[in-house]
């Protein structure tokens, strides 16, 4: 039974490598989904702040990535 879960742990992490990454990409996208439509000055706003939210996340990533090497 240790085999599977070894075969499960390892797809899991092709897909998802940093934990705190896909955490915080889930949750700003919720946030997006539920809290952006109401605080947004307009609808053609959301988008660009979607894209911008997701980049902080990608540099602050990268940034901690690079730390630890």
């Amino acid at each position: 039974m240790s085999w599977v879960r070894s075969v499960l742990r390892e797809v899991i992490g092709l897909f998802v490598d940093d934990g705190s990454y896909a955490a915080a990409i889930l949750v700003w996208l919720l946030l997006a989904i539920f809290v952006l439509p109401r605080r947004a000055p307009g609808a053609h706003w959301t988008g660009p702040v979607l894209f911008a939210g997701l980049a902080v996340i990608l540099i602050e990533s990268a940034l901690r990535f690079s730390r630890r090497r």
